[in-house]
């Protein structure tokens, strides 16, 4: 493997505290849950937080084309900090991997998703792995027709990105004008969506985009693998401060060595986590050849290890865990959600067998 820094840098940690800061006043767990009983108010108001006060929209655009001109370690720090407080923004679909299919294009488009000002999403099953995308939908004389299914950020979407191959090659097509319908998702903070094209207009803004699109999912598989590790370091830490606290049969219920060696141990996973997310983001950072095989270890360990650990502090925290009230379950649900997003374990781990040569 490559010798990259793994370091968090000053800037990167004075933007961690500026996110969690921001996320702590505006992102409470009730307005989350909320989300489930149909109330979706906190997503707008967030995001103008994040996109605008914050300027975060942008991170991944060059200053030429009106972003930030930062990497993607700093937006590794943000989806860390969006995985600690399970915040309902499309940052993921729309800052990374929307934005990322549009970097080559220096569209009108592309300047204002860095601005905030409009927001995207890549009209694909979020579960779709970077190596396995296969456009359903045709474009016939500037028309989309088709139908997706189960694409994350379409409903908070301004545009749609849709992918097209045709006999010139794939093509991405950019529309606002598709009909999108919420699907009852296990993960309301990142509900996903049913997309039908019924012959509407649409602009083509990146021709010859099959790597284009590989690379978003590429570089969403690699980021994803930060928000994992970011809702697992909220289980390990609430865990533990709650077990510090709970009391039974007159001892701390954090002394009883059964529960050390179980904490002990995801403490260790976490770690774990936490470096083969960084490593990942540190490789897409630096467009590093070893990038492919850094996305597949991270989205093989950190999807399996965020939920373990989120089962983990369901469990740990006894009664109050299984209640509405407390807010484990939302982490629980974006952790299964995140397992089989962009691509499943398992699927990551048989590309990353491909990659390293290790026979079946």
């Amino acid at each position: 493997m490559s010798e990259l820094d793994l370091l968090y840098t000053e800037v990167e940690e004075d933007l961690r505290g500026s996110v969690r800061s921001l996320l702590t006043d505006r992102c409470p767990p009730d307005a989350v849950a909320a989300m489930y009983d149909g109330d979706r108010s906190v997503v707008d108001t967030l995001w103008r937080a994040v996109a605008g006060e914050l300027g975060l929209a942008g991170l991944l655009v060059p200053e030429a084309q009106g972003g930030s001109g930062a990497s993607a370690r700093e937006a590794a720090v943000v989806l860390e900090e969006l995985g600690r407080f399970v915040a309902p923004v499309p940052f993921l679909t729309s800052s990374v991997i929307a934005t990322t299919v549009l970097l080559d294009s220096d569209s009108e488009l592309l300047r204002q998703l860095a601005s905030g000002e409009r927001t995207a999403a890549l009209a694909v099953p979020f579960s779709t792995a970077p190596d396995t995308v296969v456009p359903v939908v045709r474009a016939d004389g500037g028309r989309l027709h088709g139908e997706v299914g189960k694409v994350a950020g379409a409903i908070e979407a301004d545009v749609l990105l849709v992918p097209v191959v045709s006999d010139d090659g794939w093509t991405v097509y950019a529309t606002s004008e598709a009909t999108v319908t919420p699907v009852t998702s296990l993960d309301m903070s990142r509900q996903v969506a049913d997309v039908r094209f019924d012959g509407v207009a649409a602009e083509p803004v990146v021709t010859d985009a099959l790597q284009a699109v590989r690379r978003a999912l590429r570089a969403g598989a690699a980021l994803l693998a930060s928000e994992q590790y970011g809702v697992a370091s909220w289980c390990l830490h609430t865990t533990v401060e709650y077990l510090r606290q709970r009391r039974q049969f007159g001892r701390i219920v954090g002394s009883f060595q059964a529960l050390k060696h179980r904490l002990a141990d995801l403490y260790a996973g976490t770690e774990s986590a936490a470096a083969a997310a960084r490593y990942a983001a540190a490789a897409l950072a630096a467009d590093d050849p070893d990038l492919p095989v850094a996305a597949a270890v991270a989205q093989s360990y950190c999807g399996d290890l965020a939920v373990r650990a989120a089962e983990e502090a369901l469990q740990l925290h006894g009664g109050i865990g299984m209640t509405w009230e407390h807010p484990v379950h939302l982490y629980l649900k974006r952790a299964k959600a995140d397992q089989i997003g962009l691509g499943t374990p398992g699927r990551h781990r048989a590309a990353l067998a491909e990659l390293v040569d290790l026979p079946a």
